[in-house]
């Protein structure tokens, strides 16, 4: 039996599938990832990516801050891919119970998953620091193409600030205490796109106590567990038959 058959086989028997992803589930969306050749932790500013997106360069540095994230955060026209779509479909079917993401693009939303919890938060999403007005993507991207310095402002005059986990700032607890159950429920856990080298996410894969663990990812994964199953493949190609 083929790697792609096993998987098959075990979806097909499944009906407590949870799914965890990371960067590459939305590289094939031409997203670039973090931490690959081409990610954005390998690319030139005037600042580390990591400084950049930090919760201190936030507030001391905010005009930079938004000249990064529209240049390189919000990629226009950027559609679902055949992992988003798939995932979704077997949700629908009733096979899917969740999908845990460390993305903030929206893309698993946008291809239809309705039980979605996004760990980093969301670009989808935005709240003004002074009287808390939340503000759509759209009306946040017009703000910042309208703004001289790029900063989004709301009507109060207070910073709009993405609904997204910066580094310095923890995790939202209920959004853990949701994938922790998630996982611990699951007979099939498919961890799909990630290196598992951020922390805490990466973490929440040791609640899992079945023996169908997939680990699908086109590089090899730092193993905190031993898989049952490993594709080295892309995720979009690998979950193609359920798109």
């Amino acid at each position: 039996m083929t790697k792609q058959e096993q998987l098959a086989e075990w979806i097909n028997e499944s009906d407590r599938i949870v799914f965890f992803g990371g960067a590459g589930v939305s590289t094939e969306s031409n997203i670039p990832d973090f931490r690959s050749v081409d990610g954005l932790y390998h690319q030139k500013y005037d600042y580390p990516p990591e400084q950049i997106l930090s919760h201190t360069f936030f507030f001391q540095n905010t005009s930079e801050f938004f000249r990064f994230y529209k240049d390189k955060i919000l990629i226009e026209n950027v559609k679902p891919n055949p992992a988003h779509i798939a995932l979704a479909n077997l949700e629908k079917q009733g096979k899917l119970q969740a999908v845990i993401t460390q993305n903030i693009d929206g893309l698993h939303q946008m291809a239809g998953s309705r039980n979605v919890y996004e760990l980093h938060g969301t670009v989808q999403k935005n709240t003004c620091v002074n009287c808390r007005k939340a503000y759509s993507l759209d009306e946040t991207k017009k703000r910042i193409h309208l703004a001289k310095d790029y900063v989004p402002r709301c009507d109060c005059g207070g910073i709009i600030k993405p609904d997204v986990v910066l580094y310095e700032e923890g995790l939202d607890s209920h959004c853990i205490e949701r994938s922790i159950q998630a996982i611990a429920n699951a007979d099939v856990f498919i961890i799909g796109g990630t290196s598992l080298a951020v922390h805490p996410a990466a973490g929440l894969i040791d609640y899992y106590r079945g023996n169908r663990l997939i680990l699908i990812n086109k590089t090899p994964t730092v193993k905190y567990t031993q898989p049952d199953l490993e594709i080295n493949e892309p995720i979009g190609q690998t979950l193609s038959p359920w798109a």
